[in-house]
């Protein structure tokens, strides 16, 4: 649904309420609790604009926005926001607005106002957002393909920040699934961040998925803005799976943040001697859902979730399109020669794959075999000719 038209009459089609949030959303030093607030006082955003000095002061704004709001300047930047974003084929979407997700609603500090571009009616769909390190090892990222592609299959939209690392490998894993997907930006919808990802911010739209801020147009990174956006992911979201996180990370914002909203935290746990498995293995340590399959999370749904779900993509335990950690097709002799000795969470070299298999195979006999498997997508192989299962 589109509720923003895309011309020069964009500003004249929307509602005066509608225009009056995004004013509000706009006006320096207003966050969302002091937004809220304002509205529920005076009755409605148009009310607020409509005050003048005095009883914008009673509402104790800061006195930055009183003016700024008394001088019409929020209005005028409301009017020039909504042009520019007609421009970007974008939309907003206000607290007061039925789309506006209702999961969304029940944090403590709802943004006032999102800006998105792609399928508004998404945000309100069952998702999981799926976090991790941006400095994933080729266990973590095959995990996060394997499970948002899986989870996706099952009618989950996978919900994450488009960051490097793990973010990226979910919403790759939900477009394997052909599956809409969530980005949720610290930046303006209009800000690609990191760069590297405009083609995946490309194809999350033309996917039928969305890009999601809270920040306006123009709004470039700053580190402030990125633990922020965290508390949409899980607020978004009917829970948080958490793949690979050192000690000190983003990811461990956004488990308190699902922790604190009453979310479902869930972790796939990494192996003890690195880094990247401090923050699941203490998330699973302290109650997070151990995770290896999409059925660890399918399980734990709630009832009228998974209901939803199956109503509308069939009986999760009939589709057999998926992937599992423990049900792998049978290989021909060679190409299952060569995966005994790749693994998830290392990479080999081929000198060191063939040197393993020197007794066995002819160096062309495991030169077919690795094209074989990663044709079938079975392994990948990494710069410097080095190679790692996917499951």
């Amino acid at each position: 649904m589109t509720l923003l038209t895309s011309s020069a009459s964009a500003v004249s089609a929307l509602t005066e309420e509608r225009v009056s949030w995004l004013a509000l959303a706009l006006t320096p030093q207003l966050g969302p609790r002091r937004i809220l607030r304002a509205v529920g006082r005076a009755g409605s955003a148009a009310r607020v604009l409509a005050l003048g000095l005095t009883e914008l002061e009673a509402l104790q704004l800061p006195a930055e926005s009183v003016q700024f709001i008394a001088d019409g300047q929020a209005r005028r930047a409301a009017d020039q926001q909504i042009e520019a974003l007609a421009a970007t084929g974008g939309d907003f979407l206000t607290y007061s607005d039925d789309l506006y997700p209702e999961r969304l609603r029940e944090i403590f500090d709802p943004p006032a106002l999102l800006w998105v571009r792609g399928n508004v009616e998404l945000l309100s769909e069952p998702s999981i957002a799926v976090v991790g390190t941006r400095h994933p090892t080729p266990y973590g990222t095959g995990m996060a393909e394997m499970l948002s592609r899986d989870l996706a299959h099952k009618g989950l939209v996978i919900l994450s920040g488009m960051a490097r690392g793990v973010d990226t490998a979910a919403h790759k894993g939900a477009l394997a699934a052909k599956a809409p997907t969530i980005a949720v930006w610290g930046t303006g919808v209009d800000v690609v961040y990191p760069k590297e990802n405009k083609s995946l911010a490309e194809q999350i739209i033309a996917g039928g998925g969305s890009i999601v801020s809270e920040y306006p147009l123009g709004t470039y990174p700053a580190p402030p803005n990125f633990p922020r956006r965290n508390r949409i992911l899980s607020g978004m979201s009917v829970g948080v799976l958490v793949i690979e996180a050192a000690e000190y990370s983003g990811t461990r914002v956004t488990a308190r943040c699902a922790i604190e909203q009453n979310r479902d935290v869930y972790a796939v746990p990494g192996n003890v001697t690195t880094k990247n498995a401090w923050g699941p293995n203490t998330l699973i340590k302290q109650g997070a859902k151990l995770t290896a399959t999409w059925e660890d999370v399918w399980e734990d749904l709630s009832t009228p979730v998974r209901v939803a779900l199956e109503s509308r993509h069939g009986v999760a335990s009939e589709v057999n399109t998926t992937a599992s950690l423990f049900t792998i097709e049978p290989l021909p002799p060679n190409e299952s020669r060569v995966m005994q000795v790749l693994r998830h969470d290392e990479a080999l070299q081929l000198d060191e794959i063939m040197e393993k298999l020197e007794a066995d195979l002819s160096s062309s006999e495991v030169f077919t075999a690795l094209f074989e498997l990663e044709l079938a997508g079975r392994i990948r192989q990494l710069p410097g000719k080095n190679y790692v299962k996917t499951f």
